[in-house]
């Protein structure tokens, strides 16, 4: 455990160790944040060998391979493992990312893997997501309309329209961008974070939306929106490849426009 490289006054115990069975030549070192609020313990890392000749690529798919086969009592979400829904978001090898998505290979060396940053923890790797939530809520993300809907038809946008929802609809509120953000580690809070402002500029540049002011008005707070000190840590950060500081960036924008 000592390569783990622990500092000498870490809260963070050394665990268990799982060694592979006697004979298997192709190992991998799985260094997993551990932790059961009940207990009356400290959070522990514990190291499991698993034989990867019998394993798949992801790193999800070790960890179920861990879960079924080694320790059951491992807790993890996880649901599509195609990228799709978010609920697998970790932190592996120093970096939030999607364990359904990201290749054991791709990590030299032992894979360390703990919960989301700065979030309270339920279990093990099962970050508590209720006040991300929360503020998913406050931003209201439905589409807003005093106009009533054509009959039996739908809402129609023309391409150019349609475009410009391009790299906001895409996003699957995993929340690995707010939880690398460090303005929202400090003012978590009340600064509503990378993933919700993304969401919230979704529907203000939706065409057929018509709360454009109510939204901005919303947004209108020192920490609600302007805790964003554009450290870019969101865009590099998320696994879909999207770009929430420049949705950040162009509420600011709407709201200097407004003003003059």
């Amino acid at each position: 455990m000592a390569e783990f490289a622990l500092p000498a006054n870490s809260k963070i115990g050394v665990g268990e160790t799982y060694a592979a069975a006697a004979g298997t030549k192709n190992i991998k070192k799985f260094k997993v944040y551990r932790w059961t609020p009940d207990d009356g313990k400290k959070p522990t890392v514990d190291t499991y060998e698993v034989d990867m000749d019998a394993c798949g690529p992801m790193v999800l798919d070790a960890l179920i391979k861990i879960k079924n086969e080694i320790d059951s009592s491992l807790t993890f979400r996880r649901s599509c493992r195609e990228g799709v829904c978010g609920s697998c978001a970790m932190n592996i090898d120093g970096t939030n990312t999607l364990a359904c998505t990201k290749y054991i290979s791709d990590v030299k060396g032992d894979v360390k893997i703990s919960p989301l940053p700065h979030l309270p923890v339920v279990k093990d790797l099962v970050p508590d997501l209720s006040q991300l939530y929360a503020q998913y809520r406050s931003i209201e993300p439905w589409l807003q309309s005093e106009t009533s809907a054509p009959p039996d038809e739908e809402r129609k946008q023309s391409k150019e329209e349609r475009a410009k929802l391009d790299g906001m609809w895409e996003c699957i509120l995993c929340f690995c961008c707010s939880t690398s953000c460090p303005s929202y580690w400090w003012n978590g809070d009340r600064y509503l974070g990378p993933a919700i402002l993304l969401q919230a500029y979704r529907w203000i540049a939706d065409s057929r939306d018509e709360a454009t002011g109510q939204r901005l008005d919303n947004l209108e707070d020192p920490f609600r929106l302007y805790r964003c000190h554009t450290i870019m840590n969101c865009t590099r950060t998320c696994p879909k490849g999207l770009n929430p500081a420049e949705a950040i960036g162009k509420i600011k924008q709407m709201m200097v426009e407004r003003q003059g």
